[in-house]
């Protein structure tokens, strides 16, 4: 026994003395072009995003792609060509989002085309928030619950977009409904972010998005790979997009509902 316990001391101290410097080789890989849009049930203008990729070594800016034609239609036959603002983004002229809807996004850069679809959910009814208290650590923490009946139909998927005191919580809050279906909803917001925590007299404004299955997947795929999701998170990856012709991001039809509780 003693001659293992020195065997194991011995192949520790070799191991932990071992220490060589790794150079890892990234992929400078060209740039992608990223496609960010949206259509709400409020009134427009509504707004695409052009950028493309940056290397992971490049500080995070916006790369706009400012000459791009981008055209977005509906069922209906109206078909609106989205004007240039500044910086790769693109603003919607007559288009109008409605419950219940589909649009067709077109995008064509260098005579390159990328398209995608979306369908606007039903509105669930985001009928209050609720404050939430919890021990941490020895102490009461504070967090917000968005009260809604999720309905009976299964397949319904929500996006929360948290600001407390207008700093806004960079957490990709989403929910489905396969272990909820069909109930009151009792599922708080809690931040990735330790810095900001909801506090006694805090102002926190929410907005619930009633989203579709391929903006769920896409901002669920970006909350793992932050580290918010089960196990810290996983490795980076493109997250999976609705749009076809090899260009990242997410086009989305959604509706929109806000609501502001201050923490007592």
């Amino acid at each position: 026994m003693k001659k293992i316990l020195f065997l194991i001391s011995f192949c520790a101290t070799i191991l932990v003395g071992c220490d060589k410097e790794i150079s890892l080789v990234l992929d400078n890989n060209n740039p992608t072009l990223v496609i960010d849009g949206s259509i709400t049930d409020q009134a427009g203008p509504y707004f695409v995003q052009l950028s493309l990729s940056t290397p992971i070594t490049t500080p995070t800016t916006i790369v706009g792609v400012n000459n791009a034609r981008v055209i977005i239609s509906d069922q209906t036959g109206v078909k609106d060509s989205l004007l240039f603002v500044s910086n790769g983004l693109y603003k919607t002229q007559k288009i109008k989002g409605i419950e219940g809807g589909t649009y067709n996004l077109e995008v064509v850069v260098d005579q390159k085309k990328y398209t995608a679809s979306a369908t606007m959910p039903k509105k669930v009814n985001l009928d209050s928030l609720r404050i939430n208290t919890f021990p941490f650590n020895g102490e009461i923490r504070y967090s917000v619950i968005p009260v809604y009946t999720d309905p009976v139909t299964l397949g319904n998927s929500y996006r929360f977009i948290q600001k407390i005191n207008d700093t806004l919580d960079p957490t990709f809050h989403v929910f489905d409904d396969n272990l909820n279906n069909g109930k009151v909803n009792q599922r708080p917001l809690r931040g990735g972010d330790d810095n900001l925590k909801v506090k006694l007299k805090d102002n926190v404004f929410v907005e619930m998005q009633c989203i579709s299955n391929a903006s769920y997947l896409y901002y669920n795929s970006l909350n793992q790979q932050s580290g918010a999701g089960p196990g810290g998170g996983t490795a980076p990856s493109n997250p999976p997009s609705n749009i076809e012709g090899g260009a990242l991001g997410i086009f989305s039809a959604h509706t929109v509902q806000r609501k502001t509780i201050t923490i007592r």
